[in-house]
C-alpha cells in the first residue's frame, strides 16, 4: 500500500539525511552539490504537501481529538504554509550566495533550522491527527498521489516555490 503518512516520513528522513551530508562536505563544490539537489527537494517537498497532504488533512482531520486537544487541522495547515515560508525564503537566500560562504551558510542554517522545527511539528501534530482520521484507503489513495506528484516533477524542476498566503491557501482549500 502507498500510505500518504508512510511516503511523508519517508521524504521527511530523506531531507534530514541530506542535511547531514553537508555536515560531511570538506568543499565548496561538495556543498553545492549536495546543496543543489537538496533545496530542490526542500522546494518540491512542500509543494508536494501543499498539493497532496494539506487539502485532504483540510477536508479530513479531526478537529476533536481527546489525546490531543490542541489539534485543528485549520491551525496545522496554517502553521505548515508559514513554515513551508520560510523555508523557501532561506532556499532563495542560498540561491543568492556563494556555496561555502559565510552568507551562505547563515541561509542554509536557517534553512535547516526551519525544515527541523518544521517536521518534528509536523510528525507530531498533522500526521497523527490524520492517521486518526482518515482510512486506508484514502491515505493509499493520496499516497498514489504523491508519487504521481514526484513522478511528474521527478527533475524537482517547475516546482512552484513561491510564498503562500497561509489564509487564502485555507480557504481555497477547506
Amino acid at each position: 500500500m502507498a500510505d500518504i503518512i508512510e511516503l511523508v516520513y519517508a521524504d521527511h528522513d530523506w531531507l534530514r539525511r541530506q542535511f547531514f551530508r553537508l555536515d560531511d562536505a570538506t568543499s565548496a563544490t561538495e556543498l553545492a552539490a549536495i546543496w543543489d539537489v537538496l533545496s530542490a527537494r526542500l522546494d518540491a517537498h512542500a509543494e508536494a504537501e501543499e498539493v497532496v497532504f494539506y487539502p485532504a488533512l483540510l477536508k479530513h482531520g479531526g478537529r476533536e481529538d481527546p489525546g490531543n486537544p490542541e489539534a485543528d487541522p485549520e491551525d496545522e495547515t496554517e502553521d505548515a504554509i508559514t513554515d513551508h515560508n520560510a523555508i523557501r525564503d532561506a532556499v532563495r537566500e542560498s540561491r543568492r550566495h556563494e556555496p561555502g560562504s559565510e552568507k551562505w551558510f547563515e541561509a542554509v542554517i536557517k534553512a535547516r533550522t526551519e525544515n527541523g522545527e518544521h517536521l518534528d511539528e509536523e510528525e507530531r501534530e498533522a500526521m497523527p491527527d490524520f492517521i486518526k482520521s482518515a482510512s486506508l484507503e484514502l491515505r493509499h489513495q493520496l499516497g498514489m498521489r504523491w508519487l504521481q506528484f514526484y513522478a511528474e516533477h521527478e527533475s524537482i524542476r517547475g516546482i512552484d516555490a513561491r510564498d503562500k498566503d497561509a489564509d487564502d491557501y485555507i480557504e481555497h482549500h477547506s
